[in-house]
């Protein structure tokens, strides 16, 4: 695989994880399930087979 078709795969993964993340997270605000003036959340990433085990802790302003 050359590095151009590596790098638009990882682009193409991290696109729908945003996307969907992000759709989940408004869903969630908007039926109401969280109080409060900040959302504090949590990004794991692992992958099958190896070690990667990444974790981003944020806080999102709700409206």
């Amino acid at each position: 695989m050359s590095e151009d078709a590596f790098n638009m795969s990882i682009r193409k993964f991290l696109k729908e994880v945003g996307v969907t993340s992000q759709r989940k997270i408004e869903e969630a605000v908007r039926e109401g399930q969280f109080g409060g003036e900040k959302l504090k959340v949590r990004m794991t990433l692992t992958a099958k087979g190896t070690g990667l085990n990444h974790v981003v802790n944020g806080e999102i302003d709700l409206p």
